[in-house]
């Protein structure tokens, strides 16, 4: 591999500097080949030998402005600011034009979180210096300390401007625009940026991710296909592009992407189980289930793998199959409410009421508040004639949904069944008020509380006022 010549000399003193180290001899450096080590000791987090490097330095050129700020830089690291302040304090007597010292008390602000003192400090660093683009991106970093997302954006733009190449600055200006929620604005200044910058695969990518977001699906498969263009291993942006290929559903082709992704690192059970999604949405139905199998294999806690297995037998209505998967995801993991939800639901395809109850009650008791669980539970409950229980479980559903006709029609009509006629009266009233289109759900749920004369007479009544 050829190095350059600036690379050849570093390499140089840094060898020269160990072999030293080593010998105990002491050798002479000039002051700029001792920052290079000590900076390059900080890169690899060897502080110790940093210090020892800074020592050696400042014994050799006790006057380098350029090893004192690197001392400066040290102390700062170390939670040293007042001596980091006094001998900032010397070096500005010496060098006031020097946009280092501006830039290292800028630090010292931001690290006593006194962000707008960092700020000032970083613009009049902006005035001596040559490279503004390294600037612009900490006053950019100040902003965002201060939430300041609107004065960030144009900070990193700034940046951009000086240094096209400066990725970190441009996926910083796109979450200031995303945090903005200015996504239409981002995709306008990334297309610009894309003029002048055609082979920029980040831009690319987030170009596709901002229009993914905002269901442009056809122009963020063509980002994405620009970004796996110039860079055929850019794994997340075959990734995205797999996901937008769904959307569109060209399933082969997202197919083709997901495996991509497996080429170019270990496979994900995310990746195994959109596969196996887009082979179930093309009918192969063998092939689903074999990337289902390997979804789990791959990650036995992520129950996402075990719901679309569920699902899978769920759809083929083979209920015995289904129920095999879905106790293998109970024995893993006992308190997932989406696991308990469906244990409910074959339970009760297959009759088996008390189980189905269970399933139902455990998917609220560890958290699921859909409204159509707490309908089912209920209705399980009814099956069986627990009247009762049913009652008090609506009666605990209406904390979280108040104004629910379902849950109303369902009281109502549990309340004529124990005979209480008056509490029947009050829920039909509220379940006519809340929607009195739907009244023959109560037919439909309670066909004995619906023949009762009293019941049809308050139906009746509603008819005629015309109030739906």
């Amino acid at each position: 591999m050829y190095l350059s010549e600036e690379e050849d000399d570093y390499n140089l003193s840094l060898s020269k500097f160990e072999s030293m180290l080593k010998t105990n001899k002491v050798l002479f450096f000039d002051s700029e080949e001792f920052e290079e080590i000590i900076l390059h000791y900080l890169d690899i987090g060897k502080a110790t030998l940093a210090k020892k490097a800074l020592k050696l330095g400042l014994d050799q050129h006790p006057n380098s402005t350029g090893l004192r700020l690197v001392q400066v830089e040290m102390y700062i690291f170390d939670d040293k600011l007042d001596l980091a302040e006094k001998l900032l304090n010397e070096l500005e007597a010496i060098e006031p034009q020097n946009e280092e010292i501006y830039i290292q008390r800028a630090s010292i602000f931001s690290k006593k979180n006194q962000n707008e003192k960092a700020i000032e400090c970083l613009k009049i660093a902006l005035e001596y210096t040559d490279d503004t683009a390294d600037i612009y991106n900490l006053l950019g970093m100040e902003y965002l300390f201060m939430d300041n997302l609107e004065e960030a954006k144009i900070s990193f733009m700034k940046c951009l401007e000086e240094d096209y190449e400066d990725q970190t600055a441009l996926y910083n200006v796109v979450y200031c625009f995303e945090f903005l929620e200015q996504n239409e604005e981002a995709i306008v200044y990334l297309e610009k940026y894309i003029n002048e910058n055609p082979y920029s695969e980040i831009a690319w990518h987030q170009s596709g991710r901002l229009n993914y977001g905002l269901k442009k699906y056809e122009e963020a498969l063509r980002a994405f296909d620009y970004t796996t263009l110039i860079d055929d291993e850019f794994l997340g942006a075959f990734m995205e592009k797999a996901k937008t290929l769904e959307k569109l559903k060209k399933y082969e082709e997202a197919i083709a992407s997901y495996h991509r992704t497996i080429e170019l690192d270990d496979p994900t059970s995310f990746a195994y189980l959109r596969i196996g999604k887009c082979h179930e949405r093309l009918g192969n139905k063998k092939l689903a289930i074999d990337f289902y199998n390997k979804t789990v294999h791959e990650d036995p806690l992520l129950d996402k793998g075990w719901i679309a297995i569920t699902d899978f037998y769920l759809r083929q209505r083979n209920f015995k199959k289904a129920l095999l998967f879905l106790n293998k995801a109970l024995s893993i993991d006992n308190e997932n409410n989406q696991y308990w939800k469906r244990y409910g639901a074959i339970n009760h395809e297959m009759k088996f009421y008390e189980e189905a109850e269970l399933g139902y009650r455990k998917a609220v008791e560890f958290g699921d508040t859909e409204l159509d669980t707490w309908l089912f539970w209920v209705d399980t409950l009814q099956f069986t004639d627990e009247f009762e229980s049913a009652v008090k479980t609506l009666l605990q559903a209406t904390e979280f949904y108040p104004e629910s006709f379902e849950i109303e029609y369902r009281l109502a009509g549990l309340y004529f069944m124990l005979s209480d006629d008056k509490k029947g009266k009050f829920h039909i009233s509220n379940a006519l008020r809340l929607n009195g289109k739907n009244y023959l759900l109560l037919k439909e749920l309670f066909p004995v509380a619906w023949n009762r004369r009293m019941v049809q007479n308050i139906i009746k009544k509603h008819l005629e006022s015309g109030k739906f």
